[in-house]
C-alpha cells in the first residue's frame, strides 16, 4: 500500500515521469524475491577455479587437495578466488543400490564429502558438476534427469557449495522444463548452493535463468584461441541488461594461462569478463602457475571492477570496424572502461563522455588499472589512447567536476 501511495503522488506531481518511478518503487521487492528465490548468492560474481580448461577428464582429489593448496599458497584465495570445482568424469558410470551418485573409486576413493571438509578447512568452497540429462556430457558419469532430488540432497549432504548443470544427453525436452526441476530440489535440499546453468545458450537463457539459478551459460564452449575467446564476449555482450546481482551472464570460464594466446591476449581476456561482470573462474593448473599469469589474473584493481557492488554489466558503446569502447557503471558514480583494439595495426581509439554515461563538460580523473597509475592531466569531454593489436587499455574514471 506504502508503494502505491509513492507512485500516486509522483504521477500526481510529475506525469511524465510516473512509469519510471512505479517501476523503481517496485522493483526492490521483485528483486529481493528473485534472490530469495534463487538462494541469496552471488551478490557478485563468483570467483575461482574450475578443472575441466587444463585437465578435462583427467582429474582426481589429489589434484583437487593440490589446487586448493595452490590457491591459499599463491594468494589468489585472499583475491577472492574461493570455488574450487569439479567438473565432468568425477563419478562411477553407475549409480548404488540406492540410486545415490558413487564418486569414482579410482580416482575419489576417500569421496567427495571428505575432499568438501578438506577444502572447506581451507577456507574456500566445493564446487561440483552434473547434467540435466541421462548421462554427463562425458557419457562417463550418469546424469540427475529423473534423480534431481535424490541428487540435490546428495550434494547438500557432502557440503558441495556449487553446482554447474550441463545439458547433453537429454530427453529431447527443452531445458526450460528440465533446468526448474534441479532449482526446487536445490532449494529443498537444506544447504544453499550456488546453481549455474550450463545450458550453452541455446534458447538465450538469460531470459529466464534468473528465476533458475546464479549464473546461466551465454555461450557454447570456450577455447583457448583469440578467435573463441574474443567470440564469446560478443555473444555475452548482447544480454547486459539481463545481468545484475545474485545473477550473472557467463561466458564460460578463463584460458588464461595454458598458452593458447598473447599475453596482450589473455589480458584483454581477463578485462572484458571483469568489465561484462562475468563469473572469474580459473581454468588452467595453478600449481604450476607462471609469473605472467599471476600477473593477470591477480590484478587487484581489474577483480574490483568485476566485484564493484553495483553489479551492472557493460557494454560495447562505440564499434568503428575493429576499435571498440566497452563501458559499463560503478559504484560511487565511477565508470569503468575499456579501450579494445581487435586489429591488426597500432591505433588511437577514443572514449566520449556522451557515449559512456558522463555528463560532457565534467573533469575527469582516469586509472589506468594495467599500468597501476592516475593519468595527468584531467580529462574533459573524452579519453585517447593509442592501443596495440590484439590489445587493450582499462580505466576507472572519476568525474571530479
Amino acid at each position: 500500500m506504502e508503494g502505491s501511495v509513492v507512485v500516486w503522488l509522483t504521477c500526481s506531481l510529475l506525469a511524465i515521469s510516473c512509469s519510471v518511478n512505479a517501476v523503481y518503487t517496485y522493483d526492490p521487492k521483485s528483486i529481493r524475491r528473485r534472490n530469495l528465490l534463487a538462494n541469496g548468492l552471488a551478490s557478485t560474481p563468483p570467483m575461482g577455479w574450475n578443472s575441466w580448461n587444463h585437465f578435462n577428464c583427467m582429474i582426481d582429489e589429489k589434484i583437487i587437495k593440490e589446487t586448493a593448496d595452490a590457491l591459499i599458497s599463491t594468494g589468489l584465495a585472499k583475491l577472492g578466488y574461493k570455488y574450487v570445482n569439479i567438473d565432468d568424469c568425477w563419478a562411477e558410470i553407475y549409480r548404488d543400490e540406492k540410486g545415490t551418485l558413487v564418486p569414482k573409486k579410482s580416482t575419489f576413493p576417500s569421496g567427495i564429502k571428505a575432499l568438501a571438509d578438506y577444502v572447506h578447512s581451507k577456507g574456500l568452497k566445493l564446487g561440483i558438476y552434473g547434467d540435466a540429462g541421462y548421462y554427463t556430457c562425458s557419457k562417463k558419469m550418469p546424469g540427475s534427469l529423473g534423480h534431481e532430488e535424490h541428487d540435490a540432497k546428495t550434494y547438500a549432504s557432502w557440503g558441495i557449495d556449487y553446482l554447474k548443470y550441463d545439458n547433453c544427453n537429454t530427453d529431447g525436452s527443452k531445458p526450460t522444463i528440465r533446468y526448474p526441476v534441479m532449482t526446487k530440489a536445490l532449494m529443498s535440499a537444506g544447504r544453499p548452493i550456488f546453481f549455474s546453468l550450463c545450458e550453452w545458450g541455446d534458447m538465450h537463457p538469460a531470459l529466464w535463468g534468473s528465476k533458475l539459478g546464479n549464473s546461466w551459460r551465454t555461450t557454447n564452449d570456450i577455447a583457448d584461441t583469440w578467435e573463441s575467446m574474443i567470440s564469446r564476449a560478443d555473444e555475452n555482450e548482447v544480454y547486459a541488461d539481463y545481468a545484475r546481482p545474485g545473477g550473472w551472464n557467463d561466458p564460460d570460464m578463463l584460458e588464461i594461462g595454458n598458452g593458447g594466446m598473447t599475453k596482450d591476449e589473455y589480458i584483454i581476456h581477463f578485462s572484458i569478463w571483469a568489465i561484462s561482470k562475468a563469473p572469474l573462474l580459473i581454468g588452467c593448473d595453478v600449481r604450476n602457475i607462471t609469473k605472467e599469469t599471476m600477473e593477470i589474473i591477480s590484478n587487484k584493481e581489474v577483480i574490483a571492477v568485476n566485484q564493484d557492488k553495483l553489479g551492472v554489466q557493460a557494454k560495447k558503446v562505440r564499434m568503428e570496424g575493429n576499435l571498440e569502447v566497452w563501458a559499463g557503471p560503478l559504484s560511487d558514480y565511477r565508470v569503468a572502461l575499456v579501450l579494445l583494439n581487435r586489429g591488426p595495426d597500432r591505433t588511437a581509439i577514443t572514449a566520449y563522455w556522451d557515449d559512456i554515461g558522463i555528463p560532457p563538460k565534467s573533469s575527469v580523473v582516469a586509472r589506468d588499472l594495467w599500468e597501476h597509475k592516475t593519468l595527468e592531466p584531467r580529462f574533459v569531454g573524452n579519453l585517447s589512447a593509442t592501443v596495440d593489436s590484439h590489445a587493450c587499455k582499462m580505466y576507472v574514471l572519476k568525474p571530479v567536476s
